[in-house]
């Protein structure tokens, strides 16, 4: 009988899933243009709010969204790639480097997008408060910043892919029901423990994110507006 061990808590799932469709809605969004553009915006705000949580999760959330449980290290990415490193619940090496790659990247397109003017059908809440020539130059980088964007994106769907098709692991089913279910034989592959911290995902951790999400949201529009 399998072992079922909680691993992504219902506040990262739910992250997760709305960030994959603000995402989505932002990149149809900015490619229809004209009014679209508004939308743009609006997904592009809705990202903030949903980054700006993961980060202070990373640091408060349950055992496996902290960031400190899967930091990237050249050690541990080392030692995955030579094969010496044992299985884990959460990210592995590759994947944790690959999150904080995505993170970084998509903190840099909201950020920038704050200050973008394409002075036909949008400018951004701060653009008016700088110069110029930043106002350039974060446009720049808003635009050319899509191309690392796609490109991570194309990185996350080519591994899920392949742990599927040569691993046998789905990664996909963790992220839907929080649960990873582990076979008696593959436990001694596992450090005794990981497997023995399983994610915490009750009601004071779901009403924690939730009031936590809130407050974000609601200083990001407040800020957004007042501008």
């Amino acid at each position: 009988m399998k072992k079922i061990i909680r691993v992504w808590d219902l506040p990262v799932r739910v992250f997760h899933w709305l960030l994959v469709a603000c995402l989505i809605g932002s990149l149809v969004s900015v490619n229809l243009g004209g009014n679209a553009i508004e939308w743009h915006a609006y997904f592009g705000y809705s990202i903030l709010v949903l980054l700006v949580f993961r980060v202070l999760w990373g640091f408060i959330g349950s055992t496996h969204a902290r960031f400190v449980n899967f930091f990237p290290s050249k050690e541990k990415i080392l030692n995955y790639l030579s094969g010496n490193s044992p299985r884990v619940l959460g990210h592995n090496p590759l994947g944790a480097l690959s999150v904080f790659a995505l993170l970084f990247v998509l903190s840099v397109q909201v950020f920038t997008g704050l200050f973008v003017d394409d002075e036909i059908a949008f400018q951004g809440p701060l653009a008016k408060y700088i110069p110029n020539f930043l106002v350039s130059l974060f446009s720049e980088i808003h635009e050319a910043n899509q191309v690392l964007i796609y490109a991570l994106i194309s990185v996350h769907i080519a591994a899920i892919l392949f742990y599927k098709k040569f691993k046998g692991e789905d990664l996909i089913k963790p992220m839907l029901s929080g649960d990873k279910e582990i076979d008696p034989s593959e436990e001694a592959d596992y450090l005794p423990t990981d497997l023995g911290q399983p994610s915490k995902d009750g009601f004071l951790q779901r009403t924690l994110a939730l009031i936590l999400l809130s407050v974000i949201a609601v200083v990001v529009g407040y800020l957004i507006t007042s501008s």
